[in-house]
């Protein structure tokens, strides 16, 4: 990728800034990028910072909410609004850091661009401060050096997505058995992770831990859609690693017998250890899905 920066300045609030970017993906692959949460988060933010929420309304006045975490575990909330999307060609929102209440501490006016040549994708952002207050500047006067990490990161997102993991299971099991299975704490400490509480309520937020060859991982979740009997779907990061993912659950009817479809996307946002191979996950959640679970809600007698 190549990134280029007009009207550098001292002073962001004097000027608009710009910068470009060129991306070796198509702009449809970058332009989901900045409206799916599930791939904004893995790669908004400075280097080294991680995105343990990210909620975006992609629609003209939606809301943008995300909270930063630096490497020091320092939460940094910023929000904003979305004004104008045109799929895969122009985006115009506002953003700013935003004040322990909540209030904004200034407001930047973004339009980012995508324009596709030869399978490559030149993205331009024109941002401009349209409002700030006097404890501004310290956010401000590094705009322009965290935005242009966050596109390096964006490039290395693009450069690395892969298909998400896909593991499919029939069980001799009722719909809702099943789905009981999936969000009851007790139940899920049968045949799952140690979890000591779990509620199926969007926003929901829980924590496990897991162990690998000696090493405890420590395991954040947020639950960001449920359809009672049909969908779960919860984030899936780590506490001191870069990287977030998302896991969905979908249950469909196949006569008396349930049909369960885990997808577990984003793996490539983990850092490149053998403990986040993908072939971990794909050996943990057969193991989990096609034995244990399947155990679990054909054997038992009442859930």
């Amino acid at each position: 990728m190549t990134i280029t920066k007009n009207n550098p300045t001292e002073k962001l609030a004097d000027q608009e800034i710009v910068i470009t970017g060129v991306f070796d993906a198509p702009r449809e692959a970058v332009f989901k990028a900045w409206i799916d949460p599930k791939h904004l988060a893995q790669w908004w933010g400075p280097r080294g910072f991680a995105n343990p929420v990210c909620e975006v309304d992609v629609r003209p006045g939606g809301a943008i909410y995300i909270v930063m975490r630096a490497p020091n575990g320092v939460d940094y909330p910023m929000g904003g609004k979305f004004r104008e999307i045109v799929a895969s060609e122009r985006l115009v929102f506002t953003s700013g850091a935003l004040d322990e209440k909540g209030n904004p501490l200034f407001e930047l006016l973004h339009t980012v661009r995508f324009i596709e040549r030869n399978g490559k994708t030149t993205l331009t952002i024109q941002s401009r401060v349209i409002k700030a207050t006097a404890e501004a500047g310290k956010y401000l006067s590094g705009y322009e050096v965290g935005m242009t990490q966050s596109l390096e990161r964006l490039a290395r997102h693009l450069a690395q997505r892969s298909e998400p993991l896909i593991i499919e299971r029939t069980f001799n099991a009722s719909i809702a058995t099943v789905w009981k299975a999936l969000t009851n704490k007790e139940a899920m400490k049968e045949w799952s992770f140690d979890i000591n509480e779990f509620k199926p309520e969007l926003g929901f937020e829980f924590q496990f831990c897991g162990e690998k060859d000696g090493v405890k991982y420590f395991h954040h979740c947020k639950i960001t859609e449920v359809i009672p009997n049909k969908k779960l779907v919860y984030s899936w990061r780590y506490e001191g690693y870069e990287g977030n993912s998302h896991v969905t659950f979908e249950l469909s009817a196949e006569g008396s017998k349930t049909r369960l479809k885990l997808t577990h996307e984003g793996l490539e946002s983990f850092p490149k250890i053998p403990a986040f191979a993908r072939t971990n996950f794909m050996e943990g959640w057969t193991q989990i899905i096609g034995s244990s679970l399947k155990e679990f809600v054909e054997t038992k007698e009442t859930l």
